[in-house]
């Protein structure tokens, strides 16, 4: 018995079957973006369940006071995400933060110009970034001590500035933190705005830019990005001055939320800012994340802190728990996706 071979040339059949099952398989979510959709299931959750339990939560009054008073988290929080991407670390951005609310009002109080005072308060943080980056790189000084370094710094020199606690009464400065855009019932402040306008750049640098793709591949392997030919010293240097600048103009916010500057302010703030990193799914080893989650984080920190004041009666210890919590399963649900990558 013979078998008919196909004729020389011609190009050999397809099994239909497998053709057809491979054309109903369906669209599967990238794994990078399970952490963020976890995030948004939370979030989602807790605007459900406190609505249900607590009359007036979900009210544009409320949404609007969750972003007023974590403006200023929202702007850490993005700069941390750059230095997060390159798998290192920041923990000055606290004690920036109290020194550009200190600058600010010392400043102020001595009767310099507005225009003059902002862009020092905010270059503060960026030359503490810049030194970072520095020893990071050339120096081969771990982020952690580099930055815990700055973080001693940042805070002593707060303390050398002004020991007590300054009021910030210059009119200007007064009028630009008092500015408000309502919507119906929804509320806009500057604060706010600033803040949308930084999330938006860094959206757009860490994802349209050859210094974003850079970021992702440094946390990906920085030698395999050395290899690559990508300007990896520049980048990591640039990652802590973002996060630097990030930091004092989070602290410029928080002058305007509170109109003063102090020297314990922030203590223990850059752990918020890598709770709200971690939580919005970015990669505590660098190389996955996105800024827009890290806003999430934010917004469930702030959220939690929202429904534990309507509560009334649980302790407001009660927030760093159920924030520890979440950190153990977001942790928890990096390690799975990155086992099952591998």
């Amino acid at each position: 018995m013979t078998t008919s071979a196909p004729a020389p040339g011609a190009a050999p059949t397809k099994p239909v079957a497998r053709t057809a099952r491979a054309r109903k398989l369906p669209v599967r979510l990238d794994r990078r973006y399970l952490p963020v959709l976890g995030t948004f299931v939370v979030l989602a959750l807790m605007l459900i369940v406190g609505g249900t339990r607590y009359d007036n939560f979900l009210t544009p009054a409320v949404i609007s006071n969750l972003f007023i008073n974590n403006a200023h988290l929202i702007v850490l929080a993005v700069g941390m995400t750059f230095v997060i991407l390159t798998g290192g670390i920041d923990l000055s951005v606290g004690s920036v933060l109290a020194l550009s609310t200190v600058i600010t009002a010392a400043l102020l109080q001595a009767g310099l110009p507005v225009p003059v005072v902002l862009p020092l308060a905010v270059g503060a943080g960026t030359v503490i970034g810049l030194a970072h980056g520095v020893m990071i790189h050339y120096f081969q000084v771990q982020p952690f001590v580099a930055t815990l370094a700055g973080m001693f710094l940042a805070r002593g020199l707060c303390f050398l500035i002004a020991p007590e606690s300054i009021a910030i009464d210059d009119p200007s400065f007064v009028a630009l933190a008092s500015w408000v855009q309502i919507f119906g019932e929804w509320r806009m402040t500057s604060s706010v705005l600033i803040a949308l306008i930084v999330v938006g750049l860094g959206f757009l640098v860490l994802h349209f830019t050859r210094f974003g793709r850079t970021v992702y591949a440094i946390g990906g392997g920085e030698q395999s990005a050395l290899l690559m030919g990508l300007p990896v010293a520049r980048t990591k240097v640039l990652a802590y001055v973002v996060s630097g600048t990030c930091a004092g103009l989070g602290g410029l916010l928080f002058a305007m939320f509170s109109r003063s500057g102090y020297s314990l302010t922030g203590v223990a703030m850059e752990l918020d800012a890598i709770a709200a990193v971690v939580i919005g799914g970015t990669l505590l080893t660098g190389g996955t994340g996105f800024v827009l989650g890290s806003v999430l984080g934010v917004l469930v920190l702030g959220l939690i802190q929202t429904i534990i004041t309507f509560e009334g009666t649980l302790s407001s210890w009660w927030t760093k728990i159920v924030i520890g919590v979440l950190l153990l399963i977001f942790v928890a649900l990096q390690r799975v996706l990155s086992l099952r990558r591998t």
